[in-house]
């Protein structure tokens, strides 16, 4: 009897979350099928559950047909690989020094430890828009204003902190005992952390990764003052769909965006085992 109960309560709370899960997720759908719209229908009145597909819209987006019926490429192409170069550029970055700062104030504690990891926090907990003006005269100056590297770096920068923090709580549940041992058997620092701490934290290497990855694939007001024509991402270029002497294009829009949610939800899923016990690191005691 007790089984049953706790079965029925199961998939209630199934049922539920399900029905929440809806809910968040219909706008998301309805974007899809946007997508997949001609303008009549996608400005359909009342709205269009039910109507014939096209591609038309994902061709509209890489391809522009001129007065003599020829294709030409548009610049949905260039925004789509910088948006991939700068956000998997800068997450590298930010992973790589992060795991190092995050294994170094974990093992190797400086006398204020704690006041360095809330200094290095607190740059997380400004909001972007109070230090653009500042930022963006920096890149002026600098000559950086435009160029793949500034905003790559500027990335990492932001990635940094949550970088060393995620991977600093990974670091600090470890057992030190199989390290020390190692070290007895004359492995030398560098080696202990390849062979041995790093296999340990792949799971928490792939949740920092997949957050860092989102907050940057998503960043839009640094990437609209900060990058030129040459850089520019897909964010800005969205923006830059809306409006016109034609109004949105809706299904051009939705298309774009569409494809612009592939690679996120790629990696996501692709790595979702890691995610998983990422996210649940050090909750569960053996």
């Amino acid at each position: 009897m007790t089984f049953r109960k706790h079965n029925e309560g199961g998939w209630g709370q199934t049922l539920v979350s399900g029905a929440i899960g809806l809910i968040y997720f219909a706008p998301v759908f309805w974007m899809v099928l946007t997508a997949f719209k001609t303008r009549q229908d996608a400005l359909a009145i009342p709205p269009k559950l039910f109507f014939t597909p096209t591609l038309e819209n994902f061709r509209a987006v890489f391809f522009d047909t001129t007065s003599s019926g020829e294709l030409v490429a548009t610049d949905a192409w260039l925004y789509f690989v910088n948006s991939a170069f700068i956000a998997g550029a800068s997450v590298l970055l930010a992973l790589i020094l992060g795991t190092l700062a995050a294994y170094a104030f974990s093992r190797y504690p400086l006398r204020g430890n704690d006041t360095y990891l809330f200094i290095i926090l607190t740059t997380r907990m400004l909001p972007p828009i109070v230090v653009i003006i500042p930022i963006f005269l920096l890149f002026r100056l600098t000559g950086l204003s435009g160029t793949y590297i500034g905003i790559i770096l500027l990335y990492t920068s932001f990635n940094l902190p949550f970088s060393i923090w995620m991977m600093k709580s990974f670091f600090d549940d470890l057992d030190r005992e199989v390290e020390d041992s190692a070290r007895m058997d004359g492995s030398s620092d560098w080696a202990v952390f390849r062979r041995i701490v790093l296999p340990q934290v792949a799971a928490g290497l792939a949740a920092t990764m997949v957050f860092a990855l989102i907050l940057t694939w998503n960043e839009f007001i640094f990437a609209l003052l900060l990058t030129g024509t040459e850089s520019r991402t897909v964010p800005v270029a969205l923006a830059s769909t809306v409006g016109g002497s034609v109004g949105v294009e809706w299904g051009k829009l939705s298309a774009m965006i569409t494809l612009f949610l592939i690679p996120v939800v790629i990696v996501t899923f692709v790595l979702q085992n890691q995610l998983l016990r990422g996210v649940t690191f050090g909750t569960i005691r053996r």
